[in-house]
């Protein structure tokens, strides 16, 4: 179990480093963008561009990042309310339903458009399109495993209590 939770720690280090240069570069960009739009009025439309992308990346690495911590918005109005087993079992049941969804929609679905726009390239950049559409299925097989972890950890603290009891 040690070492699962090892090998999620350092992910969940290296995707927090990974978001905190995106969030930089994005910042260095648009300020880049700011300048020679107003100043200079000559807006820069690889500037534009790679802020677009990097935002879309940003955004997915963080929405598994907070999936990761099990901070990941939800509406517990009803599902607050349950206590005990059936409340582990819920809460195992939602884990594996992300698990499902990640690997279909996000996964599969993912790998499946990134493969079709690798022959489509960006306007400005002039790389293909799948580059971009390929942290689509990188923040899936995250999830999944996120979501693993979570229900695994949710069975061992359900085996632990039973043995304190």
């Amino acid at each position: 179990m040690s070492v699962m939770h090892q090998v999620k720690d350092w992910i969940m280090k290296a995707l927090g480093a990974v978001i905190i240069v995106l969030f930089a570069v994005m910042t260095v960009i648009g300020s880049y963008q700011i300048v020679t739009r107003y100043f200079f009025n000559r807006p820069s439309t690889i500037s534009e561009e790679l802020l677009t992308y990097s935002f879309t990346w940003m955004a997915l690495f963080a929405s598994a990042y907070v999936f990761g911590k099990r901070d990941h918005m939800r509406i517990g109005f009803l599902a607050d309310k349950i206590t005990g087993t059936p409340k582990k079992c819920l809460d195992a049941a939602i884990e594996m339903l992300a698990f499902v969804f990640a690997g279909v929609v996000m996964v599969y679905g993912g790998s499946s458009i990134t493969k079709l726009t690798m022959i489509q390239t960006t306007a400005s950049l002039q790389i293909p399109m799948g580059y971009v559409y390929a942290a689509v299925p990188v923040t899936g097989v995250l999830i999944m495993l996120f979501s693993l972890v979570n229900a695994i950890d949710l069975l061992h603290a359900d085996h632990k209590e039973k043995e304190e009891a």
